[in-house]
């Protein structure tokens, strides 16, 4: 009994601290993938996924909160003021237009003010960038504050049923990158996460834009390509070619998955996506030319 109440009040504990606006700051973790006991977002690594953090620990933190706070506070004292000891004759109005008005304007109004931010982010996410367009970054009511280059590399991402084909479109090359099994996992990679782990990641280069285009098998399902620590999230359709962006100021292995329910294998398509040094990208480019990606990972420094 004693554990269970420790582990309850634990878990209590957490929830409070995620509902504080002050506390609701990203956890450490270099991984790129999910920790045990985190209850933030993934830390970012570009300048979409800042704008998401901080719409996210900013104006929606705090509207939640103080909405919960002042539902709480009126419930106590609705409890409070008009129980039957307190109240025993009740009032015999029904209506009162003032309270009708407010209830029926003030959420118009929250959903406005949230509503302006939330299209500057979403803008962002399918704006790719130019050279000259500017981002919004961690500051989500600016008009644009981070200067992002045009893209240099171009992906192609295909969704199959069920895993991931990848094609850097200028060059001509291709991988196919399928989760590793648990057998694999342990003989190969270890070190990584399960059910996240793939035998083929995805390599780009560090603080370079990466125009990524998705779509799926035209014979294939709706999947949907996800990277936390990137900040996107994008369908991929059959017959259809979306696009998106990003570009990563760390380097290491970011992990996202199919965030489509696709089929029966739809939680084994992990996105494992390697973000290595500019020097790393070329020697990995030149040695990927002969088609040979066990040759071109070759190239690359150990995973820890």
């Amino acid at each position: 009994m004693t554990g269970q109440f420790f582990r309850k009040m634990g878990a209590l504990s957490a929830a409070a601290m995620a509902l504080v606006p002050a506390l609701a700051t990203a956890q450490e973790n270099a991984t790129g993938h999910p920790v045990p006991g985190q209850y933030h977002l993934q830390p970012s690594v570009t300048p979409i996924m800042d704008s998401i953090v901080a719409f996210h620990d900013g104006i929606l933190m705090w509207t939640i909160s103080l909405i919960v706070v002042f539902v709480l506070a009126l419930l106590v004292w609705i409890a409070i003021r008009y129980n039957a000891k307190r109240n025993p004759v009740p009032a015999a109005f029904t209506h009162n237009t003032l309270v009708e008005v407010v209830w029926t304007v003030l959420p118009i109004v929250i959903l406005i003010v949230i509503a302006i931010p939330s299209f500057g982010v979403l803008s962002d996410q399918l704006t790719t960038p130019d050279g000259e367009r500017k981002y919004l970054g961690s500051n989500i009511f600016s008009f644009g504050e981070v200067e992002v280059p045009a893209p240099e590399l171009t992906i192609k991402a295909t969704g199959q049923q069920w895993y991931w084909d990848y094609e850097y479109v200028d060059q001509g090359l291709g991988l196919t990158s399928i989760m590793l099994n648990e057998d694999d996992r342990n003989a190969s990679k270890p070190s990584q996460p399960r059910l996240l782990a793939v035998d083929n990641e995805l390599v780009v280069p560090v603080d370079t834009t990466v125009r990524l285009q998705v779509t799926a098998d035209p014979l294939g399902v709706i999947h949907a390509f996800a990277v936390p620590s990137f900040g996107i999230k994008i369908d991929a359709v059959p017959g259809r070619l979306n696009e998106t962006w990003f570009n990563a100021r760390e380097t290491g292995l970011f992990y996202g998955q199919c965030s489509e329910l696709c089929g029966k294998d739809h939680a084994f398509m992990p996105i494992a996506v390697r973000v290595v040094t500019k020097e790393e990208f070329a020697a990995y480019m030149a040695a990927f030319e002969g088609g040979d990606y066990t040759a071109a990972t070759a190239t690359l420094a150990a995973v820890q």
